[in-house]
Protein backbone atom coordinates (compact mmCIF):
# COMPACT_ATOMS: atom_id res chain seq x y z
CA UNK A 1 0.00 0.00 0.00
CA UNK A 2 1.63 3.60 -1.48
CA UNK A 3 1.53 6.06 1.58
CA UNK A 4 2.75 9.92 1.29
CA UNK A 5 3.15 12.89 2.86
CA UNK A 6 3.98 16.78 1.73
CA UNK A 7 7.71 17.77 2.85
CA UNK A 8 7.47 20.68 4.97
CA UNK A 9 11.22 21.83 5.81
CA UNK A 10 13.14 22.98 3.01
CA UNK A 11 16.57 24.37 2.09
CA UNK A 12 17.63 26.11 -0.43
CA UNK A 13 20.62 25.20 -3.06
CA UNK A 14 21.97 26.82 -6.29
CA UNK A 15 19.02 24.41 -8.18
CA UNK A 16 16.52 24.69 -6.16
CA UNK A 17 14.36 23.70 -2.75
CA UNK A 18 15.64 20.18 -1.55
CA UNK A 19 13.96 18.55 1.78
CA UNK A 20 16.39 19.60 4.64
CA UNK A 21 17.99 15.77 4.63
CA UNK A 22 18.79 15.59 0.96
CA UNK A 23 21.93 16.31 -0.53
CA UNK A 24 23.57 17.39 -3.87
CA UNK A 25 25.86 16.02 -5.93
CA UNK A 26 27.65 16.52 -9.02
CA UNK A 27 26.22 14.24 -11.68
CA UNK A 28 30.20 12.93 -12.11
CA UNK A 29 30.51 11.12 -8.41
CA UNK A 30 27.59 9.41 -9.13
CA UNK A 31 28.74 7.75 -12.35
CA UNK A 32 30.97 3.80 -13.15
CA UNK A 33 31.52 5.90 -16.20
CA UNK A 34 30.53 8.13 -19.07
CA UNK A 35 31.15 7.14 -22.84
CA UNK A 36 30.18 7.35 -26.01
CA UNK A 37 30.19 4.65 -29.07
CA UNK A 38 31.55 4.21 -32.25
CA UNK A 39 30.88 3.79 -35.86
CA UNK A 40 32.30 1.09 -38.19
CA UNK A 41 34.78 3.10 -40.28
CA UNK A 42 35.56 2.16 -44.48
CA UNK A 43 34.29 -0.65 -45.35
CA UNK A 44 32.92 -2.26 -42.41
CA UNK A 45 29.92 0.11 -42.34
CA UNK A 46 28.28 -1.66 -44.93
CA UNK A 47 24.77 -2.12 -42.77
CA UNK A 48 24.36 -5.42 -41.70
CA UNK A 49 20.25 -6.33 -41.46
CA UNK A 50 21.24 -9.54 -38.86
CA UNK A 51 24.05 -7.66 -37.04
CA UNK A 52 24.07 -5.84 -33.58
CA UNK A 53 21.91 -2.92 -32.98
CA UNK A 54 23.55 0.64 -33.01
CA UNK A 55 20.84 3.25 -31.25
CA UNK A 56 21.73 6.93 -32.22
CA UNK A 57 19.90 10.10 -31.85
CA UNK A 58 16.82 9.53 -33.71
CA UNK A 59 15.77 6.12 -32.02
CA UNK A 60 15.30 7.99 -29.21
CA UNK A 61 12.01 9.89 -28.75
CA UNK A 62 11.03 12.53 -26.79
CA UNK A 63 8.89 10.81 -24.01
CA UNK A 64 12.10 8.54 -23.65
CA UNK A 65 11.07 5.51 -25.44
CA UNK A 66 12.84 4.20 -28.42
CA UNK A 67 12.19 3.59 -31.68
CA UNK A 68 14.18 1.06 -33.39
CA UNK A 69 12.78 -0.09 -36.25
CA UNK A 70 14.98 1.59 -38.62
CA UNK A 71 17.80 1.36 -36.45
CA UNK A 72 21.04 0.77 -37.64
CA UNK A 73 23.08 -2.64 -37.15
CA UNK A 74 26.49 -3.75 -37.52
CA UNK A 75 28.47 -7.11 -37.78
CA UNK A 76 28.90 -8.57 -34.24
CA UNK A 77 32.77 -8.73 -34.45
CA UNK A 78 32.68 -4.87 -34.31
CA UNK A 79 30.43 -4.80 -31.37
CA UNK A 80 32.84 -7.47 -30.07
CA UNK A 81 35.96 -5.23 -30.39
CA UNK A 82 34.59 -2.33 -28.57
CA UNK A 83 36.03 -0.83 -25.64
CA UNK A 84 33.35 1.55 -24.83
CA UNK A 85 29.43 2.27 -26.01
CA UNK A 86 27.86 -1.23 -24.97
CA UNK A 87 24.77 -0.71 -23.44
CA UNK A 88 24.05 -2.46 -20.47
CA UNK A 89 21.18 -2.85 -18.06
CA UNK A 90 20.53 0.48 -16.28
CA UNK A 91 22.41 2.50 -19.10
CA UNK A 92 20.84 6.18 -19.39
CA UNK A 93 21.11 7.09 -23.19
CA UNK A 94 21.64 10.96 -23.50
CA UNK A 95 21.77 12.32 -27.14
CA UNK A 96 24.87 14.69 -27.30
CA UNK A 97 24.83 16.17 -30.46
CA UNK A 98 21.87 16.52 -33.31
CA UNK A 99 18.53 17.33 -33.95
CA UNK A 100 17.83 15.80 -31.37
CA UNK A 101 20.54 16.90 -28.68
CA UNK A 102 19.45 16.15 -24.74
CA UNK A 103 16.62 13.52 -25.15
CA UNK A 104 17.23 10.54 -23.09
CA UNK A 105 16.39 7.15 -22.60
CA UNK A 106 16.69 4.64 -19.50
CA UNK A 107 17.98 0.43 -20.09
CA UNK A 108 15.12 -1.98 -18.50
CA UNK A 109 16.54 -4.05 -20.44
CA UNK A 110 18.74 -4.36 -23.31
CA UNK A 111 16.97 -4.68 -26.69
CA UNK A 112 17.73 -8.72 -28.29
CA UNK A 113 20.34 -9.02 -25.85
CA UNK A 114 23.28 -6.91 -27.24
CA UNK A 115 23.12 -3.03 -28.07
CA UNK A 116 25.44 -0.39 -28.50
CA UNK A 117 25.37 3.04 -29.12
CA UNK A 118 26.87 5.42 -32.11
CA UNK A 119 29.43 8.14 -31.52
CA UNK A 120 26.23 11.04 -31.09
CA UNK A 121 24.95 9.21 -27.79
CA UNK A 122 26.64 9.15 -24.05
CA UNK A 123 26.02 6.41 -22.30
CA UNK A 124 25.80 7.29 -18.23
CA UNK A 125 26.82 4.03 -16.43
CA UNK A 126 25.77 4.70 -12.82
CA UNK A 127 27.48 3.56 -9.48
CA UNK A 128 25.13 1.15 -8.29
CA UNK A 129 26.46 1.87 -4.86
CA UNK A 130 25.69 5.62 -4.44
CA UNK A 131 22.60 6.35 -6.72
CA UNK A 132 19.80 4.00 -7.95
CA UNK A 133 20.04 4.25 -12.07
CA UNK A 134 16.27 4.88 -12.49
CA UNK A 135 16.34 7.70 -10.18
CA UNK A 136 19.09 9.31 -12.28
CA UNK A 137 17.03 8.97 -15.07
CA UNK A 138 13.58 10.87 -13.65
CA UNK A 139 15.79 13.29 -12.21
CA UNK A 140 17.63 14.41 -15.90
CA UNK A 141 14.32 13.83 -17.15
CA UNK A 142 12.68 16.47 -14.87
CA UNK A 143 11.95 20.51 -15.69
CA UNK A 144 15.98 21.27 -13.41
CA UNK A 145 17.48 18.42 -15.27
CA UNK A 146 16.34 19.19 -18.74
CA UNK A 147 17.64 22.77 -18.24
CA UNK A 148 20.93 21.45 -17.00
CA UNK A 149 21.68 19.35 -19.77
CA UNK A 150 20.38 22.37 -22.29
CA UNK A 151 22.79 24.48 -20.18
CA UNK A 152 25.47 22.12 -21.07
CA UNK A 153 25.16 22.52 -25.22
CA UNK A 154 27.72 24.57 -26.35
CA UNK A 155 29.66 25.58 -29.82
CA UNK A 156 28.17 27.19 -32.59
CA UNK A 157 25.32 25.76 -35.07
CA UNK A 158 23.28 22.70 -33.72
CA UNK A 159 26.30 22.82 -30.72
CA UNK A 160 27.14 19.64 -28.64
CA UNK A 161 27.32 18.20 -25.15
CA UNK A 162 30.66 17.26 -23.66
CA UNK A 163 31.93 15.22 -20.64
CA UNK A 164 32.35 18.37 -18.99
CA UNK A 165 28.77 17.29 -17.70
CA UNK A 166 29.84 15.35 -15.26
CA UNK A 167 31.00 18.92 -12.80
CA UNK A 168 28.66 21.01 -14.89
CA UNK A 169 25.22 18.73 -13.86
CA UNK A 170 24.14 18.75 -9.69
CA UNK A 171 21.84 16.03 -8.80
CA UNK A 172 19.45 16.11 -6.15
CA UNK A 173 20.36 13.49 -3.95
CA UNK A 174 18.20 11.44 -1.03
CA UNK A 175 18.49 8.49 0.81
CA UNK A 176 19.08 5.47 -1.59
CA UNK A 177 16.21 3.40 0.10
CA UNK A 178 14.27 6.80 -0.61
CA UNK A 179 15.47 6.89 -4.21
CA UNK A 180 14.60 3.36 -5.06
CA UNK A 181 10.52 4.09 -3.75
CA UNK A 182 10.70 7.00 -6.13
CA UNK A 183 11.94 5.12 -9.19
CA UNK A 184 9.50 2.32 -8.06
CA UNK A 185 6.33 4.15 -8.06
CA UNK A 186 7.20 6.01 -11.49
CA UNK A 187 8.78 3.14 -13.23
CA UNK A 188 5.10 1.45 -12.55
CA UNK A 189 3.81 3.90 -14.81
CA UNK A 190 6.46 3.55 -17.52
CA UNK A 191 6.16 -0.30 -17.20
CA UNK A 192 2.31 -0.10 -17.74
CA UNK A 193 2.89 2.47 -20.67
CA UNK A 194 5.23 -0.03 -22.53
CA UNK A 195 2.75 -3.16 -21.62
CA UNK A 196 0.32 -1.44 -23.72
CA UNK A 197 2.69 -0.08 -26.33
CA UNK A 198 3.36 -3.89 -27.00
CA UNK A 199 0.33 -4.61 -27.70
CA UNK A 200 -0.26 -2.57 -30.20
CA UNK A 201 2.59 -3.50 -31.65
CA UNK A 202 0.95 -7.35 -31.91
CA UNK A 203 -2.47 -5.42 -32.25
CA UNK A 204 -1.43 -3.74 -35.46
CA UNK A 205 0.83 -6.31 -37.06
CA UNK A 206 -2.64 -8.67 -37.12
CA UNK A 207 -4.37 -6.15 -38.91
CA UNK A 208 -1.59 -5.77 -41.34
CA UNK A 209 -1.26 -9.33 -42.03
CA UNK A 210 -5.22 -9.29 -42.63
CA UNK A 211 -4.91 -6.19 -44.53
CA UNK A 212 -1.69 -7.32 -46.97
CA UNK A 213 -3.66 -11.21 -47.26
CA UNK A 214 -6.80 -9.23 -48.86
CA UNK A 215 -5.49 -6.17 -50.76
CA UNK A 216 -1.73 -7.19 -51.51
CA UNK A 217 -1.56 -11.26 -52.06
CA UNK A 218 -5.71 -11.48 -52.54
CA UNK A 219 -5.52 -15.07 -50.42
CA UNK A 220 -8.94 -14.50 -50.05
CA UNK A 221 -9.53 -14.49 -53.58
CA UNK A 222 -6.96 -16.76 -54.86
CA UNK A 223 -8.65 -20.04 -52.13
CA UNK A 224 -12.74 -18.94 -53.32
CA UNK A 225 -13.45 -22.36 -55.69
CA UNK A 226 -13.39 -21.18 -59.18
CA UNK A 227 -16.99 -21.42 -59.49
CA UNK A 228 -17.91 -18.75 -56.79
CA UNK A 229 -15.08 -16.11 -57.89
CA UNK A 230 -17.68 -14.24 -60.65
CA UNK A 231 -16.02 -11.48 -62.18
CA UNK A 232 -13.07 -11.25 -59.62
CA UNK A 233 -10.42 -12.38 -61.99
CA UNK A 234 -6.87 -11.28 -61.36
CA UNK A 235 -5.54 -9.10 -64.31
CA UNK A 236 -2.10 -7.15 -64.27
CA UNK A 237 -2.24 -3.01 -63.47
CA UNK A 238 0.83 -1.05 -64.73
CA UNK A 239 0.27 1.16 -61.92
CA UNK A 240 1.12 -1.41 -59.13
CA UNK A 241 3.27 -3.42 -61.11
CA UNK A 242 1.61 -6.58 -60.12
CA UNK A 243 -2.12 -8.25 -60.54
CA UNK A 244 -5.14 -7.19 -59.02
CA UNK A 245 -9.02 -8.14 -59.17
CA UNK A 246 -10.57 -7.12 -62.21
CA UNK A 247 -13.33 -4.63 -61.93
CA UNK A 248 -10.88 -2.78 -58.99
CA UNK A 249 -10.05 0.80 -59.80
CA UNK A 250 -6.69 2.56 -58.90
CA UNK A 251 -6.97 5.78 -57.66
CA UNK A 252 -5.08 8.66 -56.14
CA UNK A 253 -4.80 9.11 -52.27
CA UNK A 254 -6.25 12.96 -52.83
CA UNK A 255 -9.39 11.53 -54.11
CA UNK A 256 -10.39 9.06 -51.27
CA UNK A 257 -9.49 12.05 -47.97
CA UNK A 258 -8.50 15.95 -47.57
CA UNK A 259 -4.85 16.50 -46.81
CA UNK A 260 -3.95 19.65 -44.77
CA UNK A 261 -0.87 20.66 -43.38
CA UNK A 262 -0.17 22.16 -39.48
CA UNK A 263 -0.30 25.86 -38.26
CA UNK A 264 2.49 26.91 -36.43
CA UNK A 265 0.58 28.62 -33.85
CA UNK A 266 1.72 25.91 -31.23
CA UNK A 267 4.92 25.69 -29.16
CA UNK A 268 7.18 22.83 -29.96
CA UNK A 269 6.85 21.78 -26.46
CA UNK A 270 3.31 21.61 -25.36
CA UNK A 271 2.81 20.34 -21.52
CA UNK A 272 0.01 21.98 -20.73
CA UNK A 273 -3.95 21.65 -21.06
CA UNK A 274 -5.68 18.37 -22.10
CA UNK A 275 -5.30 17.91 -25.77
CA UNK A 276 -2.91 16.03 -27.30
CA UNK A 277 -0.73 17.84 -29.62
CA UNK A 278 1.01 15.60 -32.90
CA UNK A 279 4.17 16.30 -34.19
CA UNK A 280 6.06 14.08 -36.77
CA UNK A 281 7.47 11.92 -33.87
CA UNK A 282 3.93 11.21 -32.48
CA UNK A 283 2.64 13.35 -29.12
CA UNK A 284 4.29 16.00 -28.35
CA UNK A 285 2.96 16.98 -25.20
CA UNK A 286 -0.78 18.60 -24.43
CA UNK A 287 -2.40 22.23 -24.94
CA UNK A 288 -6.34 23.70 -24.13
CA UNK A 289 -7.84 23.57 -27.55
CA UNK A 290 -8.14 21.49 -30.58
CA UNK A 291 -7.93 21.67 -34.26
CA UNK A 292 -9.67 18.06 -35.48
CA UNK A 293 -11.83 15.95 -33.83
CA UNK A 294 -12.42 12.37 -34.85
CA UNK A 295 -10.47 9.88 -37.00
CA UNK A 296 -7.05 10.77 -39.39
CA UNK A 297 -3.58 9.71 -40.37
CA UNK A 298 -0.71 12.14 -39.41
CA UNK A 299 2.71 11.64 -41.02
CA UNK A 300 5.66 14.13 -41.35
CA UNK A 301 5.65 16.87 -43.44
CA UNK A 302 9.38 18.49 -42.92
CA UNK A 303 12.00 17.16 -40.42
CA UNK A 304 11.08 13.89 -39.39
CA UNK A 305 9.82 11.41 -42.38
CA UNK A 306 8.20 8.57 -42.72
CA UNK A 307 6.15 7.73 -39.25
CA UNK A 308 2.25 7.17 -39.83
CA UNK A 309 0.05 7.82 -36.79
CA UNK A 310 -3.71 6.96 -36.64
CA UNK A 311 -5.40 9.28 -34.52
CA UNK A 312 -8.93 9.58 -32.97
CA UNK A 313 -10.66 12.40 -30.54
CA UNK A 314 -9.90 15.45 -30.33
CA UNK A 315 -6.44 16.68 -30.79
CA UNK A 316 -4.51 19.52 -32.58
CA UNK A 317 -1.55 18.90 -35.41
CA UNK A 318 2.26 21.07 -35.33
CA UNK A 319 3.10 22.83 -38.47
CA UNK A 320 5.69 19.68 -39.26
CA UNK A 321 2.66 16.92 -40.37
CA UNK A 322 0.47 16.86 -42.96
CA UNK A 323 -2.74 14.91 -41.88
CA UNK A 324 -5.11 12.58 -43.80
CA UNK A 325 -8.57 12.93 -43.23
CA UNK A 326 -10.68 9.91 -45.33
CA UNK A 327 -13.98 11.17 -46.93
CA UNK A 328 -17.28 10.47 -45.50
CA UNK A 329 -17.76 6.43 -45.85
CA UNK A 330 -14.55 5.67 -46.80
CA UNK A 331 -12.53 2.87 -44.55
CA UNK A 332 -9.75 4.62 -42.18
CA UNK A 333 -8.00 1.52 -41.71
CA UNK A 334 -7.92 0.55 -45.09
CA UNK A 335 -6.07 4.40 -45.82
CA UNK A 336 -4.12 4.18 -42.86
CA UNK A 337 -2.48 0.42 -43.43
CA UNK A 338 -2.12 1.41 -47.32
CA UNK A 339 -0.08 4.22 -46.64
CA UNK A 340 1.71 2.88 -44.21
CA UNK A 341 2.82 -0.13 -45.97
CA UNK A 342 2.71 1.21 -49.83
CA UNK A 343 3.74 4.43 -49.71
CA UNK A 344 7.83 4.73 -50.02
CA UNK A 345 8.02 8.41 -48.07
CA UNK A 346 11.79 8.76 -49.25
CA UNK A 347 10.67 8.99 -52.99
CA UNK A 348 8.93 11.72 -51.93
CA UNK A 349 11.48 13.52 -50.47
CA UNK A 350 11.94 17.24 -51.95
CA UNK A 351 13.78 18.62 -49.63
CA UNK A 352 17.70 19.72 -49.50
CA UNK A 353 18.99 21.29 -45.90
CA UNK A 354 16.37 18.55 -44.58
CA UNK A 355 13.24 16.10 -45.69
CA UNK A 356 10.42 17.44 -47.02
CA UNK A 357 6.87 16.10 -48.28
CA UNK A 358 4.34 18.27 -49.80
CA UNK A 359 0.90 17.58 -50.33
CA UNK A 360 1.00 17.39 -54.19
CA UNK A 361 3.09 14.58 -54.14
CA UNK A 362 1.22 12.35 -51.55
CA UNK A 363 -2.08 13.42 -52.92
CA UNK A 364 -0.35 11.86 -56.11
CA UNK A 365 0.34 8.72 -55.07
CA UNK A 366 -1.66 5.90 -56.06
CA UNK A 367 -4.17 3.85 -54.16
CA UNK A 368 -6.10 0.79 -55.00
CA UNK A 369 -10.01 1.30 -53.94
CA UNK A 370 -11.75 -2.10 -53.84
CA UNK A 371 -15.60 -2.19 -53.98
CA UNK A 372 -17.40 -0.65 -51.40
CA UNK A 373 -18.94 -4.33 -49.77
CA UNK A 374 -15.14 -5.43 -50.02
CA UNK A 375 -13.98 -2.05 -47.95
CA UNK A 376 -17.15 -2.98 -45.09
CA UNK A 377 -16.26 -6.43 -44.74
CA UNK A 378 -12.55 -5.80 -43.68
CA UNK A 379 -13.55 -2.49 -41.44
CA UNK A 380 -16.24 -4.85 -40.07
CA UNK A 381 -13.20 -7.70 -39.51
CA UNK A 382 -10.38 -5.15 -38.28
CA UNK A 383 -12.43 -2.47 -36.38
CA UNK A 384 -12.24 -4.37 -33.16
CA UNK A 385 -8.52 -4.22 -33.74
CA UNK A 386 -8.47 -0.57 -34.08
CA UNK A 387 -10.65 0.20 -31.08
CA UNK A 388 -8.62 -1.74 -28.75
CA UNK A 389 -5.33 0.30 -29.97
CA UNK A 390 -7.33 3.69 -29.80
CA UNK A 391 -8.31 2.66 -26.40
CA UNK A 392 -4.62 1.94 -25.22
CA UNK A 393 -3.46 5.25 -26.62
CA UNK A 394 -5.80 6.53 -24.66
CA UNK A 395 -4.86 5.07 -21.72
CA UNK A 396 -1.34 5.47 -22.51
CA UNK A 397 -1.86 9.76 -22.53
CA UNK A 398 -3.44 8.91 -19.40
CA UNK A 399 -1.01 6.82 -17.46
CA UNK A 400 1.98 9.85 -18.61
CA UNK A 401 0.33 12.44 -17.40
CA UNK A 402 -0.07 11.01 -14.17
CA UNK A 403 3.43 10.22 -14.13
CA UNK A 404 4.28 13.48 -15.57
CA UNK A 405 2.50 14.91 -12.25
CA UNK A 406 4.05 13.00 -9.80
CA UNK A 407 7.88 13.07 -11.07
CA UNK A 408 8.16 16.58 -10.07
CA UNK A 409 6.84 16.11 -7.04
CA UNK A 410 8.65 12.76 -5.85
CA UNK A 411 12.07 14.00 -7.49
CA UNK A 412 12.33 17.32 -5.99
CA UNK A 413 11.04 16.43 -2.25
CA UNK A 414 7.70 17.77 -2.02
CA UNK A 415 5.81 14.33 -1.88
CA UNK A 416 7.42 12.27 0.48
CA UNK A 417 6.86 8.40 0.07
CA UNK A 418 6.51 6.80 3.39
CA UNK A 419 5.35 3.24 2.76
CA UNK A 420 5.67 1.49 -1.02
Amino acid sequence: MLKFRWETEFKKTEIGEIPKDWEIKKLGELLRSLESGNRPKGGALAHNPNGILSIGGENINWDGSLELTECLRFDENFYKKLKKGRIEQGDILLVKDGATIGKLAYIKEVPEGKAMVNEHVFLLKSNGLKINSRFLFYFLFSEIGQQQIENSISGSAQGGINKSIKDNILVFYPPLPEQSCIATVLSYFDDLIEVKKRQNEILEKTAMAIFKSWFIDFELFRACPEQERGNYELVYNEVLGRDIPKGWEMKKVIDLCYIISGRGKYLIEASEGIYPLWGANGVLGYIDNYDLEGFSIITGRVGTIGKVFLVEGKYAISDNVLCIIPHQGFCVFFLYLWIKSQIDFESLNVGTSQPLITKTALGNEPILSPPPHILQSFHSLVEPLFQKIILNQKQIMTLRKIRDTLLPLLVFGKLRIEEV
